[in-house]
């Protein structure tokens, strides 16, 4: 059974982000003292008396703004409220209570949700203070929450109360065969929109804004296809570029993004073609040996005829010539064109990262590999290669012992890994190669 549902939604600024790191105990959303810095649904786990439950973080709703983020915003929180099972809803007792907090209680109200209301920044212990007494005016059954949010204090109450509205059912163990999978490229390539159009649903807020996305976002999407996690990462800019505070963090988040997942979309914006920070993204990936797959988007607003595919990919070849196992598709997210078919090549590359080969198996290739092309030698020492044997996946990971690292040049490196490729494949990820001397330990 699926784990109860908790959104937290509020104003802008109320400390909603600050609450949601302090309840599932890491630093997941950006905490900045601007208003519009959470600006979609963040998901995460949080426990409380070996109670497990999800933690939605939303944007601040501001009801009657006519922004086009805000009300996009907005529409995020909205449906946060409709997908929760509880909803809890924070204010500011230093701002006081205010016609926005009034307009959003009438809107959690008409939601039948069970709704838990804390008032926030409430830091000193002991006598409450008096505006604290105005949040009484909203009319909720429950008493409100006092809390804060910074320091912690109050936090037991609110998860008392948030564990005792919810209704918790017996999963059992159940393994997790989910694929988490990171969408990374440089702002406005379609990352968001390549997500809604693959989940059938707005769940990301899209525009033509570049750095709409600032966090990391999960969406869970279960389909005929299989189970995934799809992360949607802030477009990473130049660093030249990242002078605001935000933006930085924003792009520390893709890089962990990057970190927690199993496959990575590297989005290319098929309009502009490859470009330099692109493959400083794809490099982020490769890096962190991840299963990934190239995604060139807005194909449809590209000028073809019978040659641009295949120029397409030489220049992508070309310019990210460390990663020629990953495969390349033509998608469009505003057409929906070959967009589903990227789910079976996501499925492919992550068993590929996952795929085991027998030491037996692995040393019938190596004795051949060295039979057609001998091993290097310099000054009349030749490399001795005495066995190969793999140690991990995600990626495969292989140790060959040999007689001397200097001697394995990277050419026969380079030539080992192709012969592992011709014979078993691992199209879509990367292999990594440790070379030590005999004598040199396992582990």
């Amino acid at each position: 059974m699926a784990k109860p549902i908790v959104a937290i939604v509020g104003r802008p600024n109320v400390g909603k982000s600050t609450l949601f790191n302090k309840l599932i105990g890491e630093r997941r959303s950006i905490v900045e003292d601007t208003p519009g810095v959470t600006r979609d649904r963040i998901y995460a786990d949080a426990e409380w008396n070996n109670k497990k439950f999800t933690v939605i973080d939303t944007g601040g709703i501001e009801p009657k703004s006519d922004d086009t983020i805000l009300k996009q915003m907005r529409t995020q929180a909205e449906l946060a409220i409709a997908t929760a099972d509880v909803i809890v809803f924070m204010c500011d007792v230093r701002a006081g209570l205010l016609a926005d907090d009034r307009d959003i209680a009438v809107m959690l109200k008409r939601s039948g949700k069970p709704v838990i209301l804390c008032v926030n920044k409430v830091d000193r212990v002991g006598e409450l203070p008096l505006e604290f007494y105005e949040f009484y005016e909203l009319g909720f059954e429950d008493e409100p929450i006092a809390l804060s949010s910074l320091h912690g204090t109050g936090s037991g109450d609110l998860l008392d109360a948030i564990v005792g509205a919810c209704s918790f059912e017996d999963d059992g163990d159940e393994e997790s065969d989910v694929i988490s999978v990171a969408v990374i490229g440089k702002p406005n390539a379609g990352k968001s929109s390549i997500i809604n159009r693959m989940c059938s649903e707005e769940r990301m807020i899209v525009s033509d804004i570049a750095g709409t996305t600032r966090d990391a976002v999960d969406t869970l999407v279960e389909n005929e296809f299989g189970r995934y996690n799809f992360i949607d990462t802030a477009g990473i800019r130049r660093k030249s570029k990242v002078e605001d505070r935000i933006e930085k963090y924003s792009v520390l988040r893709a890089n962990m993004a990057v970190e927690r997942a199993d496959v990575c979309l590297i989005m290319i914006d098929g309009k502009d073609g490859i470009v330099e920070q692109d493959e400083k993204i794809a490099g982020i990936a490769h890096e962190a040996g991840k299963a990934s797959i190239i995604v060139v988007n807005k194909w449809d607003a590209v000028d073809k005829d019978n040659s641009t595919v295949n120029e397409y990919t030489k220049r992508i070849r070309n310019a990210l010539g460390y990663m020629p196992y990953a495969p390349i598709i033509f998608v469009s997210a505003l057409s929906g064109q070959r967009v589903m078919n990227i789910y079976e090549m996501i499925n492919a590359v992550y068993n590929e990262s996952c795929h085991r080969v027998s030491t037996g198996m692995l040393n019938d290739v190596l004795n051949d590999a060295m039979n057609r092309v001998q091993p290097p030698s310099d000054k009349g020492k030749r490399l001795k290669i005495y066995y190969m044997t793999q140690i991990s996946v995600r990626p495969p990971t292989f140790v060959i012992f040999c007689n001397s690292e200097e001697l394995f040049h990277f050419s026969y490196r380079r030539y080992i890994e192709n012969c592992l490729r011709d014979t078993f494949g691992f199209e879509g990820t990367p292999i990594r190669l440790v070379i030590r001397q005999k004598g040199d330990k396992e582990d």
